[in-house]
């Protein structure tokens, strides 16, 4: 067991941000729907002269990113390509939030930050527990 220990921290690390995730890409893509999501920050956009194409092309980049994005950690297909996504979407929410209002809470964006930094800090053969080890 003690041979698989990275593998499996890997696992848990991997599925619980994908979890966090798709989550927060299904409520904004299904749930909330784009639209709503660009309405919620549309006026402090607009007084930041914010153009509407740039908020739009970030709703829906962050919202696709998070959504298909999670999906593929939990899978384990594409991760590393998965997680480039996800890093550039928390760079893009991280620049966009800060833009809007400099002293923004970061609590729900840097854990996840720490979260994507680890598993791309990970070797790739620790991605035992994943769909693409057994594709290969």
């Amino acid at each position: 067991m003690a041979q698989y220990h990275y593998q499996i921290v890997e696992f848990l690390i991997r599925v619980f941000a994908g979890v966090l995730f798709m989550a927060q890409g299904y409520d904004k893509l299904f749930k909330v729907k784009i639209h709503e999501v660009i309405n919620t920050f549309k006026l402090q956009a607009q007084r930041r002269n914010v153009p509407d194409f740039v908020l739009k092309m970030l709703a829906y980049y962050t919202s696709c990113a998070e959504f298909f994005g999670g999906l593929l950690l939990i899978l384990g297909i594409g991760s590393t390509y998965a997680l480039y996504a996800l890093g550039l979407d928390l760079l893009l929410i991280g620049i966009a939030f800060s833009v809007m209002e400099p002293m923004w809470d970061m609590k729900h964006v840097y854990p996840r930050l720490i979260l994507v930094s680890a598993l791309l800090l990970f070797p790739e053969e620790y991605r035992l527990f994943a769909l693409n080890y057994f594709f290969k």
